[in-house]
């Protein structure tokens, strides 16, 4: 096992470990129960961690999980209503419409 980042609360460090899982990287979130004792230690030093279990695969889970903090940022109009689209999205939030092909890059 290789420890891969600190987070800063459990929900993110949950939610990287579940993305990096279902990306194909074995993840867990360890120092589950340290922000309970925060006081005593140094708060840096009990941040939820991210571990992998393959080191094998680190820079793997190092490069999904940037891609993860990272989302791509896109502007495009929707097909279906014209309402204009900002962000990561991929589907419109107004009428539901996929995001055109030639917009996805």
């Amino acid at each position: 096992m290789k420890r891969l980042t600190t987070a800063p609360n459990i929900a993110i460090a949950t939610l990287w470990a579940d993305m990096l899982t279902s990306g194909g990287i074995e993840a867990t979130v360890q120092r589950y129960f340290a922000s309970s004792i925060a006081g005593e230690i140094p708060p840096d030093q009990a941040l939820p961690e991210v571990w992998i279990a393959d080191e094998a695969q680190f820079d793997a889970a190092r490069s999904l999980l940037h891609e993860l903090r990272h989302p791509p940022r896109r502007r495009w109009v929707c097909p279906g209503c014209g309402e204009r689209i900002d962000g990561p999205f991929e589907q419109c939030w107004k009428c539901g419409a996929l995001m055109p092909a030639d917009t996805a890059r």
